[in-house]
C-alpha cells in the first residue's frame, strides 16, 4: 500500500453561486464525465460549501478551494484565492 504524502490537498475550480452566508460561499464545480453506456460525455455540476474569511468573494467569482478539516456540519472546504473577478 503506496503511502500517501503528507499535507496533500484536494484542490477544485468552480464559481461562486452564492455569497449569502456570513464567511461562507457556496462555490459550483463544474467537469465532463462519460457516461458509461452511451459514451457521450455530459456536463456534470456539484455544489461546494467553502470559507470565506475576508468575505471578498462575490457572486460569479471563478475561486481554488481547497479541502480543510471539518469547519461545520456541511463545510470543510476554504477558499483558496481569486483567480477572476466577475464583470
Amino acid at each position: 500500500m503506496a503511502e500517501m504524502k503528507r499535507g496533500y490537498r484536494k484542490r477544485l475550480v468552480g464559481t461562486v453561486a452564492s455569497d449569502k452566508m456570513d464567511k461562507t460561499v457556496t462555490v459550483v464545480v463544474q467537469g465532463l464525465k462519460k457516461h458509461p453506456t452511451y459514451k457521450k460525455y455530459v456536463m456534470q455540476s456539484k455544489k461546494y460549501k467553502a470559507h470565506d474569511e475576508e468575505n471578498a468573494c462575490r457572486v460569479g467569482d471563478k475561486v481554488v478551494i481547497e479541502e480543510t478539516r471539518p469547519l461545520s456540519k456541511e463545510k470543510c472546504w476554504r477558499v483558496k484565492e481569486i483567480l477572476e473577478r466577475a464583470v
